[in-house]
């Protein structure tokens, strides 16, 4: 729904699996029956299981994108590539494409046609007779003298007009210029990371980017309106908040996909797939333009794939879809993922990893995240802060919004298994007191009360006792006036085996005068 990119996206960045954008190619999904039956068994067999305990690798972590802090390796690479695209650039390689080579009908020579006898072709051609005459005629003939007017002016003006070298083309990618400024570093840096520091490889990598750019028609892509189906594809692929560490999060659902009527409006024929693909580089290039290619600015996204109802690698529509735009993400757009979060992971996709993993290299496989349907929220919370994950996923971005913004804090609290929490909320002067918040999968009970300072007061019930199952309201959104001192007390009572997790928020408001 692309990196690492997908953006799959759509399947997301519309790549393998999923989204990915990756460093990496990923190889065919196909497998043999014979395995795909031995796979399905073991899968089933471990599903029994609520859940399979899923490796991790070990966690990526971005390097620097300030010169200085490369290593002299890294500098000598990065100065290299750029003697290779001035000199490119002087001799207008960006823009002229090598013409292909000639195929073998182009180079046969024409047979005679079948009429022309040999006979015919013999009189045609002149006799060797003919030929001495002739060439003793033309050495009999003088050659003309060259006119004597002609001054060194006008010769020095054609030898200049011959000599005179045309002006260096301009390329740039994201709107950056290949060689402007240490934001162009950060560009090249990124095709050398793509390529190990292989100066010739990083290169190449670049000028068929820039030349498939234009063949594309990125920039008049950016302009065009509609792609998106008149905002069927808003829920299959988009934007939400940040990460921890400032990273722009993308948020690639392919469930939505079992919806017939947007997978047919979608990916049923070559043409409407053509169009999503241009939806889904036109979203990536308008999410990339937002970011920050300074050296120390934010220029990576994280990529959360949902796998929860998704139709899988037998779709054949959407594997094609999602085949040819992670090609494209990995060609065209390198490094612009900081970590590929799988949530939702289903058996088949676990198995799925495990076949494509050894033609990973460590660096793509190091940005894997995966998680199974129980572990979504505690996962996305390592990485993403609850106020900025969305509702579905077990977070609080999209519930209260008049009150609460992803600015207000959450707060997260595990709760033991048979254990009863509290939180107290105090108070010192008359005004509304709001909160919010949720328990994970619920299975609680939950209420709430108001305790005053003063003594000989009564204690408010706030919120009766009540047990909240699953299937309730995500999030529990309450406002309580006071006119004196005191205090909210909450109580969440897990009686079950497991442990819950609990997040909420509050703030208050003064009395409107």
């Amino acid at each position: 729904m692309a990196e690492e990119t997908a953006v799959k996206p759509a399947a997301p960045a519309a790549d393998e699996h999923v989204e990915k954008i990756t460093d990496e190619k990923a190889p065919e999904a196909d497998t043999p029956p014979a395995e795909q039956v031995a796979v399905a068994v073991a899968a089933e067999e471990a599903a029994a299981e609520e859940e399979e305990v899923i490796p991790q690798s070990v966690s990526f972590k971005e390097e620097s994108n300030v010169v200085g802090d490369l290593p002299d390796t890294q500098k000598k690479a990065l100065h290299d590539l750029k003697l290779l695209i001035q000199d490119a650039l002087n001799k207008h390689e960006f823009v002229t494409v090598p013409p292909p080579p000639p195929t073998p009908a182009e180079v046969e020579p024409k047979p005679a046609a079948p009429e022309e006898s040999i006979a015919d072709a013999d009189a045609a051609k002149p006799s060797v007779e003919a030929e001495r005459v002739m060439e003793e005629e033309e050495q009999v003939k003088k050659p003309e003298p060259l006119p004597q007017d002609t001054t060194d002016e006008d010769a020095s003006k054609t030898v200049e007009a011959t000599v005179t070298p045309s002006a260096p083309e301009e390329a740039s990618i994201w709107g950056i210029p290949l060689l402007a400024d240490d934001r162009s570093d950060v560009i090249l840096l990124k095709f050398l990371r793509a390529r190990d520091f292989k100066v010739k490889e990083a290169f190449n990598m670049i000028r068929n980017t820039v030349r498939w750019r234009k063949e594309f028609k990125i920039d008049q892509l950016l302009e065009e309106e509609d792609l998106g189906n008149n905002g069927l594809l808003d829920k299959v692929v988009f934007m939400k908040g940040f990460d921890k560490e400032g990273h722009p999060v993308c948020y690639n659902v392919y469930g939505e996909f079992q919806n017939k009527d947007l997978y047919n409006t979608t990916l049923s024929d070559q043409e409407k797939r053509l169009n999503f693909l241009r939806w889904r580089i036109q979203f990536l290039e308008k999410s990339i333009r937002k970011l920050d290619f300074s050296p120390g600015g934010v220029s990576t996204i994280v990529q959360v794939n949902d796998l929860k109802n998704s139709p899988g690698p037998t779709k054949k529509e959407l594997r094609l879809a999602t085949n040819q735009a992670l090609q494209l993400l990995q060609d065209n757009y390198p490094e612009f993922v900081a970590k590929q979060v799988f949530i939702n992971v289903p058996w088949w996709y676990l198995a799925f990893n495990r076949m494509i993993s050894p033609f990973l290299t460590q660096r793509t496989k190091s940005k894997f995240v995966f998680a199974g349907p129980s572990r979504t929220a505690d996962t996305l919370f390592k990485y993403i802060a609850p106020e900025q994950v969305p509702l579905q996923y077990g977070g609080m971005s999209g519930g209260d919004q008049e009150s609460f913004t992803t600015a207000d804090a959450v707060t997260e609290v595990l709760i033991k298994p048979t254990s009863k929490h509290t939180i107290e909320i105090p108070f010192s002067e008359a005004g509304s007191l709001i909160w919010e918040l949720r328990v994970i999968g619920w299975e609680v009970s939950y209420g709430a009360e108001f305790v005053p300072t003063a003594e000989g007061s009564y204690t408010v019930i706030v919120q009766k006792t009540r047990k909240i199952l699953p299937t309730d309201e995500p999030v529990i959104s309450n406002t309580f006036r006071v006119g004196e001192p005191g205090k909210v007390i909450l109580t969440v009572d897990n009686q079950t085996s497991k442990k819950k997790k609990l997040v909420y928020r509050s703030k208050t408001k003064p009395v409107a005068e």
